[in-house]
């Protein structure tokens, strides 16, 4: 024994090794198999719960195989009406309003990049890069909507998508998930392309008309293959609301859009920014 230590006198402890990344996770999955365990043995004296709590276990399970099948099965097939297609219709029945829908599909391949790019440039530019969520625009609009009376959206072209095909028109939290969900949905089953495809094919484009072959026929006179860049500016000019901003009698507001979406779509570089989608 060292003459300068004291006698018994522990000596310092070594410090514990911190658990592995394997020790964690059965740690984890221990803590959760106890709580599930505690949960089954809760429901075990209640009957009434326990089929409650099962039959929603299978509800969930049902509307997520329905879901991601719905979504596959329109990667493939055309999107003839969605959910604001149809009310339109009934509000101009009720209306006493002609109900003729003016809506023409065509594929990726017959529809000018120039109106690709259009949309792009006015709608969503980071829409070749992002996943569906272009997170500095959401943080830009929740900066900008404390100081705005009227508040500005953020969502990208995957979201009005989403949200077109196969949601209800309306603000709500649960809706609001529900386009998160189907977003990451269509940008893992469809791809870029497809997304795009839809989108220029459901979009409202003016009253009672839906995607650019539909506008580009009623207003122009040919198809949507044959569109300039000022004619693709201006259908995406009133995108943001074609029921009060027209394509054959722009005011001076969308003529002026127009030519700042034509700017932009110049700036991006032409049809190359939309060429690899």
């Amino acid at each position: 024994m060292s003459p300068n230590r004291p006698r018994n006198t522990p000596r310092t402890p070594y410090p514990e090794k911190p658990a592995s990344k394997r020790a964690r996770s059965a740690n984890r999955y221990d803590a959760a198999k106890g709580q599930n365990g505690l949960l089954r043995r809760y429901l075990q004296g209640r009957p009434v719960l326990q089929r409650i709590y099962w039959a929603l276990v299978k509800l969930v399970v049902i509307v997520v195989l329905f879901s991601v099948g719905w979504v596959v099965l329109l990667k493939y097939v055309p999107v003839w009406f969605t959910p604001l297609i149809m009310t339109r219709k009934v509000e101009a029945i009720q209306e006493g309003k002609s109900s003729e829908i003016h809506k023409d599909w065509v594929p990726y391949e017959e529809i000018s990049k120039e109106a690709v790019l259009a949309v792009v440039a006015s709608e969503d530019q980071a829409f070749p890069n992002h996943w569906g969520f272009d997170f500095d625009e959401i943080q830009d609009a929740v900066r900008d909507n404390r100081t705005r009376k009227r508040p500005r959206g953020a969502s990208t072209i995957s979201q009005q998508v989403a949200k077109n095909v196969f949601l209800w028109n309306g603000r709500s939290y649960i809706r609001k998930g529900l386009e998160v969900y189907f977003t990451v949905l269509i940008e893992l089953v469809w791809g870029k392309q497809r997304i795009m495809e839809v989108y220029l094919n459901v979009a409202e484009t003016g009253n009672m008309t839906f995607g650019v072959e539909a506008a580009s026929q009623r207003f122009y006179g040919h198809s949507a293959a044959k569109l300039s860049r000022a004619e693709a500016a201006r259908i995406a000019a009133v995108l943001p609301n074609p029921r009060l901003f027209s394509i054959a009698n722009p005011s001076a507001y969308i003529q002026r859009r127009s030519k700042q979406i034509s700017r932009q779509m110049r700036l991006l570089g032409g049809r190359q920014y939309v060429k690899g989608l």
